[in-house]
């Protein structure tokens, strides 16, 4: 890649530190080229927490991403991106302090990508409680990345359209709402919100798999509302949803039952199902397993890959984390930046 790729720390009180730095230590090939954007101070706390026995992994500050590429081997670069705590946040504990870091991490990483200065942005875990501690009006990163290119952009938030999408090597999902509360997820459930999702979705796998996807659509009610005896937003919402989707040329399909599509799509049918609200379609994706789990954001002009899992405060600071979902997330960066 001629630009580098950049890992934005995540929260400092959880595992992100932790799991950036045992990534640099076990893949030195796949982070060539990559700098942590985040905290010199904590990212060292990280490194010492995942080394055991063996001297951690050098932290060097960079002063730009151009100088990720000269750091030596067995060497995390750093890019200070703002001022650092005068004490480091407590590991483990929710606080105003860690969500700023966090928060600068990641504005700072999404303007330099909006500027085409780097190639992808790989986020490490936030948590949404010190966000709000913080100041920061947004739930989680998708709203705040896509707040950031609205803005970049210089148009209104709802013309900059944005959907979750999980992914692992068995099944990918999208969701039409995100970070809502239930009751509120279930008034998303919209004819022009379920017909975005499905166009947004089309247009980026379409970019991905070099073909239109094939795209299964879940229902929101028990047996997909069973012809309105347990819900009319599949008649009302979901259903003519899909029809203009397929009146424009998408491989759109459904709505049908939420309690069986996925297995369908795992086994091959689909290469990957709208679900109507956050657990609904996140449940089935971690069930298979959080470590290969991957979470792209749609509809971004940049490239946004994370985990699939959270901040995990229970074992911040004991060098226990797996790596795993944060490298098969920057595997799908590289890729998806190509």
């Amino acid at each position: 890649m001629t630009k580098p790729i950049a890992i934005t720390m995540g929260d400092p009180a959880g595992i992100g530190p932790e799991i950036i730095a045992k990534l640099f230590a076990l893949q030195p090939s796949l982070t060539r080229g990559c700098f942590v954007a985040g905290d010199v101070q904590c990212m060292r706390r990280g490194a010492a927490a995942v080394a055991g026995s063996q001297p951690p992994l050098a932290v060097a500050g960079i002063e730009s991403p151009a100088e990720a590429a000269g750091v030596p081997p067995r060497c995390i670069p750093v890019l200070q991106v703002a001022p650092g705590a005068a004490v480091l946040p407590a590991v483990g504990v929710v606080s105003a302090e860690a969500g700023r870091l966090a928060a600068d991490a990641v504005l700072w990483a999404a303007r330099a990508a909006l500027r085409g200065e780097v190639a992808a942005v790989v986020t490490a875990p936030l948590h949404k409680e010190a966000l709000s501690a913080a100041g920061l009006p947004y739930p989680g990163h998708t709203e705040l990345l896509q707040a950031e290119a609205a803005a970049h952009a210089g148009v209104p938030l709802a013309r900059m359209p944005v959907r979750m999408m999980l992914a692992n090597d068995e099944l990918r999902t999208v969701l039409v709402s995100i970070h809502v509360a239930l009751r509120d997820a279930l008034d998303a459930v919209t004819r022009d919100n379920v017909l975005e999702t499905l166009r947004i979705t089309d247009a980026a796998l379409a970019a991905t798999l070099g073909r239109r996807p094939r795209i299964a659509v879940a229902g929101l009610n028990p047996h997909a509302g069973e012809g309105g005896l347990f819900g009319r937003e599949e008649i009302e919402a979901i259903a003519p949803a899909v029809q203009a989707a397929r009146a424009g040329g998408i491989d759109a399909h459904g709505p049908f039952a939420p309690d069986t599509v996925f297995m369908r799509a795992r086994r091959g049918e689909f290469d990957v199902v709208v679900a109507m609200y956050h657990d609904q379609g996140l449940i089935p994706v971690k069930y298979l397993g959080v470590e290969q789990g991957v979470n792209v954001t749609l509809g971004l002009p940049l490239v946004r890959t994370s985990p699939d899992h959270g901040t995990a405060f229970d074992i911040a600071g004991t060098g226990q984390a797996d790596a795993s979902s944060l490298e098969a997330a920057l595997r799908m960066a590289r890729k998806l930046a190509g």
